[in-house]
């Protein structure tokens, strides 16, 4: 709780400082109209303490370490301590645009490690500094391909992230974009035939996640020809950034390129954000991609500096020519990946490896339940789709336990009506998943 030291009469100061005669006038430029025109309906304030009872008594009805069955684009991972120690440390919790390398050395590095990092999981070229989360970062590529190319045609799988999808809608319509869908085939895959008649001389990107919403991987590689063959551009997205350790990286199978969500590394769900937004491309859109990049160089004494090497100043004054708006990057959440990330080394790989047998297992035990059945025959990575009798019952069922249930996919999917989407990283034990399976069983028998 912050302490607010202002008297009437400091606040009467600083409004006489500013050349205005009271509060108010300083939303002097909000409509009438939208004006509020009495207090809001809210409870009498509280004393310093009996705020503090109150929020204590509210924290008091939290259910800690429930076991979470859910993903759909936020991950529950453990975060070594390492991550808090180093993002807690002053120089850079309050570290904001590092404008003035000689005294930002430390931020600017750990930007440059983060950027070379993400280009290495990526198998792509340049990594920009972090953009706001997974969907600005995939609306942004595909906006930036757009305009590089000349053309006004985007094409999205249809398996991306609804919400993705919602962003990628809002920035084609704002653009003057035509947005298409292509439709997901029976193993949970993009329909090869379906793109391959989608994408033409006008489209300017397709949109690809991998894993997919459903967290079945898709075969990059085999779609890429449809992509480049019309000229258009490769956007391989992804939610699940853990997959990076562990799947052949989009770069490899043609992507021009990689935008997604970094939340995975060493950033907590935290209701939704603030998240990170991982953003990589080829070389040859260096001078193109939106946010900021930092580079290593070296001083005049011939020591190894850093420094803001790119950054396209048309975003800030030129903003007709500019390809985004988007100027400043999550420096606080892409600093927690990076020290993840440097923290679990080669091990990242062990760690997606124990992912994929978690799902594994959990879908087995699952599937044993009566009336439960697979939906997708695509290899996932930890995530997996089950249709079963009642999903919201199973998840009132499972929420009665203390465990967080699937996604129902109806939410997005009208198709996929009776189906839910699971998710298992390494906080879940053997033992969680068995109690979730005994859970369910008993719910149907009773």
């Amino acid at each position: 709780m912050e302490y607010v030291p202002h008297t009437e009469r400091d606040r009467r100061r600083m409004l006489e400082t500013i050349g205005v005669a009271s509060v108010e006038d300083l939303f002097s430029d909000i409509p009438e109209p939208f004006r509020l025109k009495a207090p809001l309906n809210l409870p009498s304030p509280l004393a310093e303490q009996e705020a503090f009872s109150l929020l204590e008594e509210m924290a008091s009805r939290n259910r800690p370490g429930r076991i979470v069955l859910a993903g759909a684009g936020a991950y529950r991972h453990y975060i070594p301590a390492v991550v808090g120690h180093v993002t807690g440390r002053s120089e850079f919790y309050t570290a904001y645009t590092p404008y003035q390398a000689e005294i930002s050395q430390g931020i600017l590095q750990a930007i440059y490690e983060y950027q070379t990092m993400i280009a290495g999981l990526t198998g792509m070229q340049v990594a920009n500094a972090s953009m706001y989360d997974g969907a600005s970062a995939v609306a942004e590529a595909a906006v930036l391909a757009a305009k590089t190319l000349g053309r006004s045609r985007l094409v999205t799988a249809r398996s991306v992230h609804p919400e993705y999808r919602r962003v990628l809608s809002t920035y084609a319509w704002a653009n003057g974009y035509d947005v298409e869908e292509v439709p997901f085939g029976a193993d949970g895959r993009v329909d090869g035939k379906a793109l391959q008649e989608a994408v033409d001389e006008r489209t300017a990107a397709v949109v690809i996640q991998s894993p997919n919403f459903f967290g079945v991987i898709e075969d990059l590689a085999a779609l890429e020809p449809a992509v480049h063959g019309p000229g258009a551009l490769l956007v391989a997205g992804f939610t699940e950034a853990l997959s990076l350790g562990l799947l052949k990286p989009p770069g490899a199978s043609g992507a021009d390129i990689v935008a997604g969500e970094g939340q995975s590394f060493g950033n907590p769900m935290a209701y939704g954000g603030p998240y990170l937004g991982i953003f990589a491309a080829s070389e040859k859109l260096l001078r193109k991609i939106p946010g900021r990049l930092a580079g290593a160089t070296v001083d005049r004494d011939g020591k190894r500096a850093f420094v803001l090497t790119l950054q396209t100043r048309e975003q800030h004054i030129r903003r007709e020519k500019a390809t985004s708006n988007i100027c400043s990057n999550e420096a606080l959440c892409a600093l927690a990946a990076s020290v993840y990330l440097a923290g679990l080394g080669k091990n990242l790989r062990k760690l997606a490896e124990l992912n994929v047998w978690k799902a594994l297992f959990l879908k087995d035990l699952l599937l044993g339940l009566p009336g439960w059945k697979p939906v997708f025959s695509g290899p996932v990575f930890n995530e997996f789709v089950l249709r079963c009798p009642d999903p919201r019952g199973t998840n009132a069922a499972l929420e009665r336990g203390g465990i967080v249930g699937g996604f129902e996919l109806g939410r997005g999917y009208p198709e996929l009506e009776g189906c839910l989407l699971f998710c298992a990283t390494e906080m879940l034990s053997r033992g969680d998943m068995e109690r979730a399976a005994e859970i369910l069983a008993g719910a149907r028998s009773s």
